[in-house]
């Protein structure tokens, strides 16, 4: 009978750390992934090796620390980002963060000190946006500042730094307003993210940016600052001579530009709309296309000039 006991204590336990990694949302890291494929389509002359680990340290082991970090405090009853119902919180979960963050840090060391140090700070203000005692969430315009440059430029130029370059060639003309650029995208695409959560956020007391605008003035801010990002990439790339880029840009992002007028029209006419998973849809089209897009820049960077 204590065997069996013994037994069903272990599953229960299993289930519990299955159900914490399930928070930690790894798969939504996707939508991340635009800002590391820019990184790199800027620069030339790294290590595969070095690259492929920076990709590790950040999607599966940073961003699903910080999700999990977000969603023990939050304590979601309605949809987030990745999951349409999520489980409830446990004490795992928490283990589990504290765990991804160690190894985050402890392979970033293995590429460089300020690399590693760059992810310390990137876990630091991720969990100052969801931690209760500064809870960053509640202020709108302060987030979205911090958001939008910590998850836009600060991560172009980490994925640099882990890449191996050094602060001499990343803080130079026109690198720097290439990390502009990953901001202005990320302004476009961080507060449609909250456009479906008014209700959740408004119960925890959390005034998001998207809450703030309402949903036109989110879809509106989106599109201003999508288009200034945009506008200004392309002008770095035909100022520095590089028009395949601006083809292969404007060739990827169509989609992008169908799905986000055409999800806007809808929801002028029907607030319902405005839900999980268009908001989800949106996010995986424009992951997948910005992302293309820096891949195929990559490759002809590589194999084309």
């Amino acid at each position: 009978m204590k065997a069996i006991h013994q037994t069903d204590t272990t599953a229960t336990g299993l289930a519990k750390y299955k159900s914490a990694l399930v928070l930690l949302r790894i798969p939504f890291s996707v939508y991340l992934m635009p800002i590391f494929w820019f990184a790199l389509s800027t620069v030339s002359g790294y290590e595969v090796w070095r690259a492929v680990l920076v990709f590790i340290v950040l999607h599966l082991l940073v961003y699903p620390a910080s999700n999990g970090y977000n969603s023990y405090h939050d304590r979601d009853e309605e949809s987030i980002g990745g999951l349409k119902k999520p489980p409830k919180v446990t004490p795992e979960l928490y283990q589990l963060v504290l765990l991804f963050d160690v190894l985050s840090v402890t392979i970033a060391l293995l590429l460089s000190a300020l690399f590693a140090c760059m992810v310390a700070v990137y876990l630091l203000v991720s969990k100052a946006y969801s931690c209760k005692g500064i809870r960053l969430k509640k202020y709108p315009i302060l987030s979205t500042i911090i958001v939008t440059v910590f998850q836009g430029a600060f991560t172009y130029m980490m994925v640099q730094v882990g890449a191996g370059f050094g602060l001499h060639d990343i803080l130079q003309f026109p690198n720097l307003w290439f990390a502009l650029v990953s901001t202005l995208f990320l302004c476009g695409s961080y507060p449609l993210t909250q456009i479906y959560q008014h209700h959740e956020d408004s119960r925890r007391g959390d005034k998001t940016l998207s809450l703030l605008l309402g949903v036109q003035g989110t879809f509106l801010f989106a599109a201003l600052s999508l288009v200034i990002g945009t506008g200004l990439l392309l002008y770095l790339y035909f100022t520095s001579g590089q028009f395949i880029n601006i083809i292969v840009f404007l060739l990827c992002t169509t989609p992008i530009l169908y799905y986000f007028g055409n999800w806007m029209l809808r929801a002028h006419k029907n607030p319902k709309a405005v839900n999980y998973e268009n908001t989800m849809r949106m996010n995986k089209t424009s992951s997948l296309c910005i992302s293309l897009a820096f891949i195929l820049i990559i490759i002809a960077e590589l194999y084309i000039t």
